[in-house]
């Protein structure tokens, strides 16, 4: 996994939409291998990335976290 990705469950932190965007953007261009995508690629990259992060601040509101 990319080490620039950091964790964000953290009961005492409050995660803000643009740490999960940065998450998901980081995510979708190691997974795809580009950095910045071409034009007909670009649509496509970023549906990706805003799908992740609707997954991931679902999933971040929905965990049970303890101590």
């Amino acid at each position: 996994m990319c080490r620039s990705i950091k964790t964000l469950r953290n009961p005492e932190m409050v995660i803000d939409d643009d740490e999960i965007e940065a998450a998901a953007l980081q995510f979708v261009r190691k997974i795809s291998g580009y950095r910045k995508p071409s034009r007909a690629n670009e649509k496509t990259f970023n549906k990706a990335v805003r799908e992740i992060s609707r997954s991931s601040r679902k999933m971040l509101d929905e965990l049970v976290v303890t101590r």
